[in-house]
């Protein structure tokens, strides 16, 4: 058992077992409908699951509900299967409530036999008057007393075919004045006559979800059925179905399944709704179910997420009782914490400036070695090719610039990765003014310091490739949540933006799905629509969360309240932050970071320096300029004596958390 202290439904496992449950009959399953691809929501209900399996090592099924054949495919359960595997779990059974049909039926009939199910025959309108309301109790139907063998022979010939869709129902006879509103008689059966993707026309009546679900958890003899909240009203319910069959049934299938709900997984500036998401689908906002906007599975996967990353989350995010909405920004802190560790690096440039090293020989190139990966020893080195013409990024010069700017500037040297310094001399410009060129002339004493450093690729060997930059799909934090307004308001029009790029010739052999940061610009996969001759990559997420600075504007009732950050100067904001780091639970250090990365681009290295000499036992002040170092270092700034001391002296801590951000560096 692990020292991590139990949450509320393992809490309720221990207690079973302490009173007597044998810790051979736990059993779980994951019971998704097969009706649309998974998201990130399910993945919370998976992890429960599955890691209750891990943890008790007991059997996990992967059951699909399969009771609805107008909204249910093949595809979707295809999808479904791939998504689970693809996280890393194993499922024990593949089973179908629609496996379950026959045995369902019969109960249905015992039901009836025992006078505790009837057909009915009335309009969905009727019914619905006669259901009263929360407050209002409901009243008896005209066909609530129908004889037995009146029910018996109209549930026969509704089996049969018959009759026409929503010409009779089956309910369960249970309490019309109930005070829970899914007690007052539940449809048990509908006539449907639409073909089942796995029972075809064998049947013409389908059973309800609420039938359905707790017989099968019964049939599996599930210990724990664990669902979201909206089911709490439904355990009621899901109790009194399970009571009655097992009468008829408690020398086959003994145990009596217990259901216990949590919180389901709300995302900030994400839809969970699949009738939603399906909507976008077909409207064309988005190019199908694994477009890398869509908050699916396959979508992420797509996009460049790891298992491991959303796994990670799942953890941080925890078990709850309550309903809250998690921030986005905490999986995508997630996905960056495993890429970091194991992308390799590579070059590429987004937005190309032509640099011309004018005392470089014309037809000289050189291989220079680049290492892979600075987190992983194993990741080894790979050569990159140096010539007369580089591209850089164009935001990396500036033809005037202050002293904050640590890139190119006329007159001012950076390095280039892995190469040379460079010194910038002229531009060329075009007739509207714009520059085209920057003439430089570089130094082979590479032991000088400098501030800045630059990612580049020779022109030569570039080779040309697609990226497409995706930014959050709406520009709401909560876009489902307004009663007046329409999700698809929120829509942001600028969430896929399609660049031409020019990457290091390494990557010609890159595959479909293989992943890598490009320095300083974050981190890239290879997309499905790749191909040897035309590589398309997908932006995964940025090295840092550029939202963070959007989130005041978006709250105008806290414009009121004077906030003393704003008078502060960013590194004595940071140096507060800092304080407490370590006391902080996980999910709260990843939103502190957050904020220290983002106020890092506010601070000057001669301001950040003096925070090397802090006292060893301040970890939290430490860790907090450590984080501000690296966007210090990402923005440009070169590595000096008392840069490579201070995250020397880091490693050798004991501190984990102070040790891992060194090693980043």
């Amino acid at each position: 058992m692990s020292d991590k202290s139990l949450n509320f439904i393992e809490h309720i496992i221990e207690e079973d077992l302490a009173n007597g449950l044998e810790a051979s009959k736990l059993r779980f399953r994951f019971p998704p409908e097969p009706n649309g691809y998974l998201h990130i929501g399910h993945t919370k209900a998976i992890g429960i699951s599955f890691g209750l399996g891990e943890k008790y090592n007991a059997p996990v099924n992967l059951r699909f509900d399969d009771t609805n054949p107008a909204k249910e495919e093949q595809e979707y359960v295809d999808a479904i299967k791939k998504d689970v595997a693809w996280l890393g779990y194993q499922w024990e059974n593949e089973l179908y409530s629609s496996d379950y049909f026959q045995q369902l039926y019969d109960w249905a009939v015992l039901l009836i036999k025992q006078g505790k199910a009837y057909v009915d025959s009335q309009s969905s309108e009727a019914m619905a008057e006669q259901k009263g309301t929360p407050t209002q109790p409901g009243v008896d139907g005209p066909y609530r007393n129908r004889s037995v063998e009146e029910n018996l022979e109209l549930f026969e010939r509704m089996k049969a075919g018959e009759f026409n869709e929503g010409d009779h129902i089956l309910r369960a006879k249970i309490d019309m004045q109930h005070p829970n509103m899914l007690m007052r008689d539940p449809i048990m059966y509908r006539i449907l006559k639409k073909a089942h993707h796995r029972t075809g026309n064998d049947w013409c009546i389908y059973p309800m979800y609420d039938w359905t679900h707790g017989e099968s958890d019964y049939i599996e003899q599930i210990s724990h059925s664990l669902c979201s909240l909206e089911f709490k009203p439904h355990r009621e319910l899901y109790d009194w179905f399970k009571e009655q069959v097992y009468e008829y049934s408690k020398n086959t299938y003994p145990m009596l399944p217990k259901q216990r709900e949590f919180a389901r997984l709300n995302l900030s500036y994400t839809i969970m709704s699949k009738r939603k998401l399906l909507k976008l689908v077909e409207d064309g906002i988005v190019n199908g179910w694994d477009d890398p906007r869509m908050p699916t599975i396959s979508g992420l996967r797509r996009r460049g997420y790891t298992p491991e990353s959303i796994r990670n989350f799942i953890e941080r995010v925890g078990v709850a009782k309550r309903e809250n909405v998690i921030d986005v920004s905490l999986l995508e802190f997630c996905v960056r914490d495993h890429l970091n560790k194991t992308a390799p690096r590579v070059m590429a440039v987004l937005d190309p400036l032509k640099v011309v090293i004018t005392n470089y020989p014309d037809d000289k190139v050189e291989w220079l070695e680049a290492e892979n990966n600075p987190e992983d020893e194993q990741a080894g080195s790979r050569e990159v090719p140096f010539s007369k013409e580089i591209y850089i990024e164009k935001a990396d010069f500036k033809e005037e610039a202050g002293s904050k700017f640590f890139r190119l500037k006329l007159g001012g040297e950076v390095r280039l990765k892995n190469a040379y310094i460079i010194q910038a001399n002229e531009v060329v410009k075009d007739a509207n003014g714009h520059i085209t060129e920057v003439h430089c002339t570089y130094d082979t004493d590479t032991s000088k310091k400098v501030k800045g450093t630059l990612h580049w690729v020779s022109i030569k060997h570039a080779v040309e490739a697609e990226v497409r930059e995706y930014d959050r799909l709406f520009m709401d934090e909560a876009p489902d949540s307004h009663q007046d307004k329409d999700f698809m308001e929120f829509l942001n029009p600028n969430s896929l933006n399609i660049t031409k790029a020019f990457v290091e010739p390494s990557l010609k052999e890159a595959k479909v799905g293989d992943r890598f940061q490009f320095q300083r610009l974050g981190y890239f996969n290879v997309d499905n629509d790749s191909t040897s001759n035309a590589l398309v990559f997908n932006k995964t997420v940025g090295l840092r969360d550029t939202w963070e600075k959007q989130k005041p504007q978006e709250k105008p009732q806290q414009q009121n309240k004077p906030k003393p950050q704003q008078q502060r100067k960013a590194i004595n904001v940071i140096q507060q932050l800092g304080k407490k780091y370590t006391n902080y639970p996980e999910d709260k250090q990843a939103k502190v970071k957050a904020e220290i990365l983002e106020l890092a681009n506010e601070v000057s290295y001669d301001e950040l320096e003096p925070l090397f000499g802090t006292a060893v036992k301040k970890v939290g002040t430490r860790i907090a300029a450590m984080l501000t170092l690296k966007v210090l270092l990402a923005n440009g700034l070169e590595k000096n004596d008392a840069i490579n001391e201070f995250i020397e002296k880091a490693l050798e801590d004991k501190n984990a958390l102070l040790v891992e951000e060194a090693k980043a560096l």
